[in-house]
């Protein structure tokens, strides 16, 4: 039986979190994009 490799495990949960945090930061900025743009809308000549 093989040994369990804690310190993979242990990597791979923290890729998923920092993964997961950068979608959420990605997703705030969008959404705080698209609020500035409703505010001051401008005209694109």
């Amino acid at each position: 039986m093989r040994k369990t490799n804690y310190s993979f495990e242990k990597r791979q949960r923290e890729v998923a979190k920092q993964k997961k945090r950068e979608a959420k930061r990605l997703k705030k900025t969008e959404r705080a994009d698209e609020s500035d743009k409703e505010e001051n809308p401008q005209t694109v000549v």
